[in-house]
């Protein structure tokens, strides 16, 4: 049986109707220590964010994108300030607790995949629920459903080295899904394919997490990606300096 967790009470009501903040960071600021230089990645980042947005973190490459990532999925922990998801306070858990919230309530997709070489599609897809104490039958039955919905409903027993990049990818997306997480994080998704490829996949995954009015936000120096969002927040050096709603459908 799957190790119940602390937040799992705490759910916001998330129907079309008065929809609510949703992930709410307040004041963030992100420091690493260099040697003896104290170097600022994030500087007082504030912004809340509502249930089923489709929010697109624009900048070039060092401007904390990652990082803020890497804050609302609890990888790494604020220097100062907080992140609340759905009301729950990222900062007030312990290591253990943050890492089962990241288990059970996000998904994470990355530019480079990270599939397992040594485990087929369907492996790769069904193992973080399997070691989260999910009966291998009832996620390998969420698994061979997300494989349909990707196309790849004929690869499950394929390894990742006999697929092209945009295939891997949409096993990634379907590993990222297959818990039904309620925040789904993306650093630079399609940033490793080709263009063609890249609309594809990124088509896919708005279809999957619009359709589940999902929470997604992403990370993207493409200004064209930014086009097909709610909102765009644009970074630069570590500040957020703009915040615009595009109102997509």
């Amino acid at each position: 049986m799957a190790q119940s967790s602390p937040w799992q009470e705490a759910a916001l009501d998330t129907g079309t109707h008065n929809i609510p903040t949703f992930v709410q960071l307040d004041r963030l600021t992100k420091s690493f220590q260099e040697g003896l230089v104290d170097r600022q990645v994030l500087r007082e980042i504030t912004a809340t964010f509502a249930t089923g947005e489709f929010v697109v973190l624009l900048g070039q490459s060092g401007s904390g994108k990652s990082t803020l990532l890497n804050l609302l999925s609890g990888i790494e922990q604020p220097t100062t300030g907080q992140v609340t998801i759905n009301s729950v306070k990222l900062s007030e858990l312990n290591e253990r607790d943050r890492t089962l919230f990241r288990r059970d309530r996000i998904g994470f997709i990355f530019q480079f995949f990270n599939l397992i070489p040594t485990l087929t599609v369907l492996e790769n897809i069904t193992l973080p629920q399997e070691l989260a104490g999910v009966s291998q039958a009832e996620v390998s039955k969420k698994a061979i459903a997300l494989l349909q919905r990707v196309g790849l409903e004929d690869r499950g027993d394929a390894f990742p080295d006999k697929l092209s990049g945009g295939q891997q990818q949409r096993v990634a997306i379907a590993r990222a899904l297959v818990h039904d997480p309620m925040l789904v994080l993306a650093d630079e998704p399609t940033g490793n394919l080709d263009e063609e490829t890249g609309k594809i996949v990124l088509d896919l995954l708005l279809e999957l997490t619009r359709s589940a009015q999902k929470t997604l936000i992403m990370a993207t120096h493409n200004p064209e990606i930014a086009q097909l969002a709610d909102r765009v927040v644009r970074m630069l050096d570590g500040h957020l300096v703009e915040d615009t709603r595009l109102g997509a459908a």
